[in-house]
């Protein structure tokens, strides 16, 4: 029996296959869930600047910058005066020789002066200005974590949106590598029916069509998951070309804990959240900006030193003197009328609250309406996954009969093309179906609040 050149070209490239898949395998890393959170939470970098945005608000909040402390200031000085003064006295004589007096000349005469003191300003009252920052910059703080938080839960829903990609690619590609391998089988079968005069030329023409459109299909698919492997490594900060595979299972949260989240959405949405957040800003500015209404009242003191130290002048001797000062004193500044600064400041902060709460007010509703359709959504999707699998295992036993009457001649080899094409869109449908129903759990976890606390 003579040999089949197309037959050993196939276990060639099937072989060539095989040992590009174990290779792939040896070297690449199982990336876990786990895994790629702690990656992401660690390098994503829209995740570093809201940890690094929470450490500003951090510092703000802070006793050194709520202006509950006292300030203290020093000053020092020193002042050198190098002068010649030269004194006449017209007119006036000697009393010991009559003569006229003669001029004093002082040269190079010289003036010291030092000085040091500490100055210490505290503030007793300010109308409870400062007491409402105060609270304000904690509530800022409160906030920031709030939009940290959102922006961690929208980073691992990306996540999550890359990552379930990789795994549907990953299940795809083995599916056409099994409908590969079954397509080349067929051209060998096709081949040798044709050598013994049970098949035509065309039967073997078609068998190898389906291996050329089975081979392109496995080709864009592998495309698709190194771009998409190239997308997960940026969202983990990965070198580019990093491989690794990703894990396939999924599991799904039950009903009865969806029920327990929907209950207490209002609570834990972070949109909303956020909202409140900001009301308690606005009412904290309606009380600052009311604090300029009221007096201040500091307390100051100081502690000085002086020394001056005069040279001898033409009527009196040089001297060094010095001086110490210790000071206190209470001072109350009221500012009875500002140019109506203070009245439009408490205008424009309550007009701001009442844009908060019809913020909230539109906000709540959006949630309720955003959590109404993610649920319809999510319900759906898990639907048709179920529907799916259940046409799996259709299309699987509708193949494996139409495999068997196929070689036994009993159906056409189009028949047996269209069994097999209609199992491949099961099986990818069915992994589009699940991983689809899952991001839709996830975003309905997202808008419940509850994303950062199940297990993934």
């Amino acid at each position: 029996m003579s040999s089949n050149p197309n037959c050993k070209y196939s276990y060639l490239v099937v072989l060539k296959l095989f040992l590009l898949l174990i290779s792939g395998n040896l070297t690449a890393q199982k990336l876990t869930k786990d895994e790629a959170i702690r990656l992401t939470l660690e390098n994503n970098f829209g995740i570093l600047i809201a940890t690094n945005n929470i450490e500003v608000s951090k510092n703000n909040k802070n006793i050194l910058n709520s202006g509950y402390l006292p300030s203290l200031t020093a000053n020092a000085g020193a002042n050198y005066q190098s002068a010649t003064s030269n004194t006449g006295f017209q007119g006036a004589l000697d009393p010991e020789t009559g003569q006229p007096r003669p001029d004093i000349e002082i040269e190079d005469a010289e003036t010291q002066r030092y000085n040091a003191s500490l100055n210490l300003n505290y503030t007793l009252f300010d109308g409870l200005g400062r007491y409402y920052n105060y609270k304000r910059l904690k509530e800022q703080y409160n906030l920031t974590e709030l939009q940290a938080r959102e922006t961690i839960e929208n980073t691992i829903l990306q996540l999550f949106s890359v990552y379930y990609e990789v795994a549907r690619l990953l299940e795809n590609i083995s599916t056409l590598e099994e409908t590969l391998r079954i397509s080349k089988e067929r051209v060998s079968r096709a081949g040798y029916q044709f050598e013994y005069g049970q098949n035509t030329k065309l039967n073997v023409l078609n068998a190898q069509v389906d291996v050329a459109n089975d081979s392109i299909n496995l080709l864009n698919t592998k495309q698709q998951l190194a771009n998409s492997k190239r997308d997960l490594n940026i969202i983990l900060d990965n070198e580019l070309e990093k491989q690794f595979v990703v894990d396939t299972i999924v599991n799904f949260i039950s009903r009865l804990e969806i029920d327990d989240y929907l209950e207490k959405s209002s609570e834990n949405n972070v949109t909303l959240l956020q909202n409140e957040s900001n009301i308690r800003i606005s009412e904290y500015d309606i009380k600052v900006s009311k604090s300029g209404y009221l007096p201040t009242v500091g307390l100051t003191g100081s502690y000085g030193w002086n020394e001056n130290r005069n040279p001898p002048s033409a009527f009196f001797p040089g001297n060094v003197a010095d001086t110490y000062t210790l000071s206190a004193g209470v001072n109350l500044t009221w500012n009875l009328f500002d140019g109506g600064n203070t009245i439009t400041r408490v205008k424009n902060a309550k007009i701001t609250l009442d844009n908060q709460e019809l913020v909230k007010n539109q906000t709540e509703r959006q949630v309720q309406r955003d959590i109404a359709n993610a649920l319809g959504n999510y319900e759906n999707r898990l639907n048709v996954y179920h529907i799916q699998q259940q046409n799996v295992i259709t299309n699987q036993n509708n193949f494996d009969r139409s495999q068997e009457r196929f070689k036994l001649g009993q159906i056409t080899s189009i028949e047996f093309r269209q069994a097999q094409v209609n199992l491949i869109l099961a099986e990818t449908n069915l992994n589009a179906a699940k991983y689809d129903a899952k991001i839709a759990e996830l975003q309905l976890l997202q808008l419940t609040g509850q994303l950062l606390n199940i297990e993934f």
